[in-house]
């Protein structure tokens, strides 16, 4: 990758987490979009999305939490199983064929995910979610996070939303902290793919924090614009197929 692709993907990526930490997630799935569309190699994809995944959630948890957003009773049952469950996932390396297609099942789930939260109407109606439900769930999501190198926020965000175990905002503050927990403890699973980051990831971290800080402050006051949310969603769509036909 030249020096010029490395600023358009510093480019790429600040737009993306401006716009995931609009919402309460860290950008993961359009970080390895976006590296798909480059052609970056599989080993490469995972510890940099996760590196990436932890600046951009960091800021966006101190943002919602700071909004008087966040709902600890709600966050810590998934949480406690997800942890694990994300460590365990991380020390798992799939083979680049299989990463590719596991990747790009989560990029086509993104892409609807994206499309759907953009056309659907907030809902305040919430009740609790049963315990046992909350750990079996976090014990899944836990995992595929730290699998494929995302923060569990893109599975968790519907979970929460279609259940109506909580309302989009609140689901954007538990998310940014979910997704901080098991990207960090997916990175530690995987800690020999450090040796695998990209190059350009100390741009790459610059771009991620700057447009982490705007999204994340403009997320927490308000609902980001659906049509942005609805590109976005073309992007993932189209990552996914390059990726899995590669």
């Amino acid at each position: 990758m030249t020096g010029a692709d490395t600023l358009v993907m510093a480019a790429l990526f600040f737009a993306v987490a401006a716009l995931y930490s609009s919402v309460g997630h860290a950008g993961a799935s359009g970080y390895l979009a976006a590296m798909a569309m480059l052609s970056v190699a599989p080993e490469v994809m995972k510890p940099t999305a996760l590196v990436l995944n932890i600046l951009v959630a960091s800021v966006a948890a101190v943002k919602f939490y700071r909004a008087d957003l966040f709902d600890w009773k709600l966050f810590w049952p998934f949480a406690v199983t997800s942890v694990p469950a994300a460590f365990a996932g991380g020390a798992v390396t799939l083979p680049a064929e299989q990463y590719r297609i596991v990747v790009g099942v989560v990029l086509l789930f993104a892409a609807g995910w994206m499309f759907w939260s953009a056309r659907r109407r907030a809902d305040e109606t919430t009740t609790r979610p049963p315990l046992a439900a909350a750990l079996l769930w976090g014990l899944g999501l836990g995992f595929i996070s730290g699998l494929t190198g995302v923060g569990g926020g893109i599975f968790l965000s519907p979970l929460l939303l279609v259940m109506r175990w909580s309302t989009v905002r609140t689901t954007s503050a538990v998310a940014a902290v979910f997704i901080l927990v098991n990207s960090i403890a997916g990175l530690l699973g995987h800690a020999v793919g450090i040796a695998n980051l990209h190059p350009g990831v100390g741009v790459w971290a610059l771009a991620v924090l700057a447009g982490g800080w705007i999204g994340s402050r403009y997320g927490s006051g308000r609902l980001p614009a659906p049509v942005l949310r609805q590109l976005l969603s073309l992007v993932l769509l189209i990552a996914a197929v390059k990726l899995m036909a590669s």
